[in-house]
């Protein structure tokens, strides 16, 4: 018989508080949690499986509606491997842009820090975020 677990051991296995599962399974990311005589959850190996796969692609900064996506994805992957590319390829373009975007601002703020360091008159950075008004 798979182990099962409680809400705070998977919290404290994953990182999750259980506010946070609630909600997984509120969306429709976590299905079919098991419930005990008493109506606790009862998460096992599937649901920590799946629970992993969250939090990865959310640090590759999939939203949860790509998530469930994904997740749906994930039961088929031969059939769904287009639609996967095609949702990751747009992940990867919006990444591309807030790279430039960073780039941009590193760059600003690169250029404010050393005109501040050079400056005997008022502040540039100051002078520079108001330019934008």
């Amino acid at each position: 018989m798979e182990k099962q677990y409680l809400i705070g051991e998977i919290g404290s296995l994953l990182g999750l508080s259980a506010d946070t599962l609630r909600y997984y399974e509120k969306i429709g990311l976590l299905t079919d949690v098991q419930r005990s005589p008493a109506n606790t959850r009862l998460y096992g190996d599937r649901d920590i499986s799946r629970l992993r796969f969250i939090l990865r692609a959310q640090k590759m900064n999939f939203s949860l509606a790509e998530i469930r996506d994904l997740l749906s994805m994930r039961e088929d992957p031969q059939h769904s491997r287009r639609e996967v590319r095609e949702l990751t390829h747009r992940k990867l373009q919006e990444i591309e842009s807030h790279l430039q975007d960073l780039t941009t601002l590193r760059d600003e703020l690169t250029l404010l820090v050393n005109l501040c360091a050079g400056s005997e008159h008022g502040c540039p950075i100051i002078e520079g975020i108001e330019q934008d008004e």
